[in-house]
């Protein structure tokens, strides 16, 4: 059987309700996401491409998108059978908040949260990850069974290696692989050395998700990732890195069944059972997914 016949699971995309004032990273660079994204737009390319489950993310700080997140879930899990839909959300809550124990309360009865996240690649201070009151908030996850997804650049890694070495007991998901910049001919060569030494962590796994808007060149195929590809899998291996398609940021760079087979070329190499780890196992396991 190929990689093509195996059902997967979407592990990274985001939907919304377009608004200029609640989603100001939206500029005029990125028309193509100056209008709304919901699940019958994603069902789509689902369908398409063999995907039965999505796992929805924030993409802004705001408690209301939280909740409207989880409404989406609630409305769309089980569509097309157990286990298929949107599975799951990773949201937002002030992790920084003196009050963050009762936001994450609010949550105790939300089975469709499965994690948080915050914007730390957004953040002017690169050492924002390491602050005492955002570490107090991330304290407060793992006791409630939540993941942290950490999104940064890669010149982010260093601080973020010390921050999970904090906080050895929480699972932890770095998104995109950590955005390294992708330019023909010249190698993110200390992405890889932090990449590697953070994948040293067994508590922590990750996205290969959102890497062809990375690319700096005008155009890409897969020999401008397929280095990248190699090394995130072999640090983090086939029991540690799943799939993610980053949709609609992806529409930036690519059609979502481009990238869908991009990756299925890449992931050839493994076993059957390695595939299906990456397309979906690794993610039902780590956000506790599947339905029973």
């Amino acid at each position: 059987m190929s990689s093509n016949a195996l059902t997967k699971i979407d592990s990274h995309h985001h939907f919304w309700r377009y608004d200029p004032l609640e989603y100001g990273w939206i500029d005029e660079t990125k028309a193509i996401l100056q209008r709304d994204y919901l699940y019958e737009d994603l069902a789509r390319e689902m369908q398409a491409s063999d995907v039965v489950g999505v796992v929805s993310v924030q993409a802004r700080q705001s408690l209301l998108e939280t909740d409207a997140l989880l409404e989406i879930a609630r409305q769309n899990r089980g569509v097309l059978g157990v286990n298929s839909g949107v599975l799951g959300v990773v949201g937002w809550v002030p992790l920084a908040s003196p009050a963050v124990a009762d936001d994450l309360d609010r949550y105790a009865d939300e089975t469709m949260l499965k994690g948080v996240r915050h914007v730390v690649q957004d953040e002017p201070d690169d050492a924002f990850i390491l602050g005492a009151q955002f570490n107090r908030g991330v304290a407060k996850l793992e006791s409630r069974g939540l993941v942290y997804d950490i999104l940064i650049y890669a010149r982010q890694l260093a601080p973020s290696i010390e921050f999970v070495d904090r906080h050895p007991q929480q699972m932890f998901v770095l998104d995109h692989i950590a955005k390294p910049t992708i330019q023909a001919n010249q190698f993110d060569d200390s992405w890889e050395e932090h990449l590697r030494e953070l994948a040293r962590r067994d508590n922590v796994s990750c996205k290969f998700s959102g890497v062809a808007t990375e690319v700096r060149d005008s155009d890409w195929s897969i020999e401008s990732i397929r280095r990248y590809w190699d090394v995130a899998l072999e640090s983090f291996g086939p029991d540690r890195l799943m799939y993610g398609s980053d949709w609609p940021v992806c529409l930036m760079r690519t059609h979502y069944t481009r990238w869908v087979d991009v990756v299925a070329e890449l992931v050839r190499e493994l076993s059957f059972d390695e595939q299906a780890n990456f397309w979906r196992e690794n993610a039902t396991r780590i956000y506790r997914l599947r339905s029973e």
